[in-house]
């Protein structure tokens, strides 16, 4: 039995909020991340793949945007997955979505950490880390739209000060640099290195998470997505390509979590003031996208848990700030225990692998809703339907195949887990419920479970 809760989220996020959630929840990965694409492709090699990832994104977002603002839905590639192909499409997108967001969080405290301790040696980075968890969890647990107001001035300055980088670097860009070893690992690099340019843009598609939080979501999620997509392609390759040519590039592709800091030292001295205000400041970006994070996946993780896919205590409403403050505790939590876990750049494939499998399931949800659902309102319909649909979904798999390829163990680990899920779905018998349509699209506000 389910009953209606009295327990709403509040819609009160306007496009700028949606802009510099959309820009903030990815903008870490211009901080960080990226440069260890270089280490296993090159500086063209990784452009490559970089362009080939943008052309994904394009396509994707735009046709990303006609699910949701179709099916406005915490939810997100759960619930279109679900009500594209039942029970066991939901359970696949949904887990997929939780490793995507839940992993992104803890490699971006782990960024945070290394900023710090780049700043202040004496500063160990695993324990600084846990404490930006244990605050951003706070934070989002006191509410979406002053969370949200705090999202559109940290990523201001976070943009501000991307763009301040390109200004101090960019007089000291050199092509012979950047052009040296362009590809050492040949055409295979390219394909090594898709997940590290997926970094770039991972976790855009979180602006959904708040779907059903927006003022007349079918108009400003669009808004959102595209301003905020325009502004991280500009902001990437910007970056990328003059870190590039400042130096010989190799110094940046492995075990570096604070590339931009230290490419500020290379370009005007480590003794100069302005690198460490620079790497001071530089962690508003990852901090924009830390607090975006949360938001995101603990909005998954509530959409989930509401529906019945999660334990349902998770899908709890705080009474008095209307956010669901067990979901953010849990992936607060989680964040802690992979901080503990693992390297950088293994969580960023994993966070990765989870993203591509959500891209693939919310792809097909789209071709099966237009023919299985052709009277669904759509707001915004995706252009040169089929095509950006289609472009969207072969990248994907491009990328899946690559990512299984050259990361065996880390891959393994992802579908062992996802089968694991399956198996407990199934022995719980939530295959053979069906979700009501008041728990999968809820209208105007959440619906608790009980």
């Amino acid at each position: 039995m389910t009953e209606k809760s009295t327990e709403q989220l509040k819609r009160v996020l306007k496009p700028i909020h949606l802009w510099a959630i959309a820009v903030g929840l990815v903008i870490s990965g211009e901080y960080f991340g990226w440069n260890y694409g270089w280490g296993v492709s090159g500086t063209i090699g990784f452009l490559i793949a970089t362009l080939i990832i943008t052309v994904m994104y394009v396509t994707f977002i735009f046709s990303y945007t006609e699910l949701t603002t179709a099916i406005p839905h915490a939810g997100g590639a759960f619930a279109y997955a679900y009500r594209a192909m039942g029970p066991f499409g939901g359970l696949i997108a949904g887990y997929a979505t939780l490793v995507d967001f839940l992993f992104a969080t803890p490699a971006i405290a782990a960024a945070l950490g290394s900023y710090l301790h780049f700043l202040y040696p004496q500063i160990p980075i695993i324990p600084s880390a846990m404490v930006f968890n244990l605050l951003f969890v706070i934070i989002n647990i006191s509410g979406v739209k002053e969370s949200a107001t705090f999202s559109v001035f940290i990523t201001i300055l976070a943009v501000g000060e991307l763009l301040l980088f390109m200004g101090i670097i960019g007089p000291h860009f050199k092509m012979a640099n950047y052009l040296a070893h362009p590809m050492p690992f040949g055409w295979g690099g390219v394909f090594a290195a898709l997940p590290f340019a997926v970094w770039f843009y991972l976790a855009i598609e979180g602006v959904a998470m708040v779907a059903e939080e927006v003022k007349e979501p079918k108009k400003n999620i669009p808004k959102g997505y595209i301003s905020g997509l325009a502004t991280l392609i500009f902001l990437a390759l910007g970056v990328m390509i003059l870190t590039g040519g400042i130096t010989d590039w190799r110094i940046f592709s492995k075990n570096m979590d604070y590339p931009l800091p230290e490419a500020i030292a290379i370009a005007l001295g480590k003794a100069n003031g302005l690198t460490k205000i620079f790497a001071s400041i530089g962690l508003f970006g990852l901090i924009a996208s830390f607090h975006g994070t949360i938001l995101a996946s603990s909005r998954q993780v509530f959409a989930m848990a509401r529906s019945g896919y999660l334990p349902r205590f998770l899908s709890g409403v705080n009474h008095k700030f209307k956010t669901p403050h067990w979901a953010i505790i849990v992936a607060g939590l989680i964040s802690c225990l992979a901080l503990l876990s693992g390297k950088t750049d293994q969580i960023i494939v994993l966070s990765v692998l989870g993203a591509i499998v959500m891209y693939l399931m919310s792809m097909a949800s789209l071709f099966i809703l237009r023919k299985k659902e052709p009277n669904l309102e759509r707001p915004f319909a995706s252009p040169f339907y089929p095509v950006f649909p289609a472009v969207a979904l072969f990248i994907s798999a491009v990328c899946l195949f690559a990512i299984m390829y050259y990361n065996f163990y880390i891959s393994l680990l992802f579908f062992a887990g996802l089968a694991v899920a399956i198996a407990i779905f199934v022995l719980m018998g939530k295959h053979k419920v069906r979700l009501t349509e008041e728990n999968m699209v809820a209208e105007p506000g959440f619906v608790g479970l009980n």
